[in-house]
């Protein structure tokens, strides 16, 4: 098995980067293979509305970028934790072009991510985390992926890279949500 962490911050490693490995320290931990896929600073182009995923249904997206190589991670994977900063109150543009290339390739092929087990993982300043949680959780729904719980809102706290390691309640939920995503991700393999 295997679940694929994907970063939407522009900075590489921060506090997304640090709060998608720790919940994949627990899902090693079980045995569960890792990788971790950073969208970094690069600008990834937003739908075009062409439709040529439909036309062709091949898996792959007709804007050529770097989109098609994440889009063959995600479906290798059982499992996919998005991350993504609070910009604006809402996710990144890199997660947001991601989500919507991704689920549109996915809907014209049979929404190929349906039943992957898939979880949303914010880190905040101060506010606004609430709507980014919504806008990855509506994706994973859409895609029909299997969410599961932890024991807050998949939420971290802090402005500086390295800040949400003191917020206490953000790193025991992280570690929640990677045990029971394990757990999940094992009951449905059975």
């Amino acid at each position: 098995m295997k679940v694929l962490g994907i970063n939407g911050s522009a900075r590489l490693n921060g506090n997304t980067a640090i709060m998608l490995n720790i919940a994949m320290e627990e899902l090693a931990a079980e045995g569960i293979e890792t990788e971790l896929l950073q969208l970094g600073p690069k600008g990834l182009q937003g739908c075009i509305a062409c439709y040529k995923c439909f036309e062709r249904k091949d898996r792959r997206c007709a804007v050529e970028d770097a989109m098609n190589g994440y889009i063959e991670l995600m479906l290798e994977a059982d499992g996919i934790l998005l991350g993504s900063p609070t910009y604006f109150a809402d996710v990144t543009t890199n997660m947001k072009s991601l989500m919507d290339r991704a689920g549109m390739v996915a809907r014209a092929n049979d929404d190929m991510f349906s039943r992957k087990v898939g979880a949303a993982v914010v880190t905040a300043r101060r506010g606004g985390a609430i709507h980014t949680f919504d806008t990855l959780n509506h994706f994973l729904c859409i895609a029909q992926m299997v969410v599961p719980g932890s024991s807050y809102w998949n939420m971290g706290y802090g402005r500086e890279p390295g800040q949400v390691n003191s917020d206490d309640e953000g790193v025991r939920t992280m570690r929640v949500l990677g045990r029971n995503m394990a757990w999940l991700l094992k009951k449905l393999a059975d």
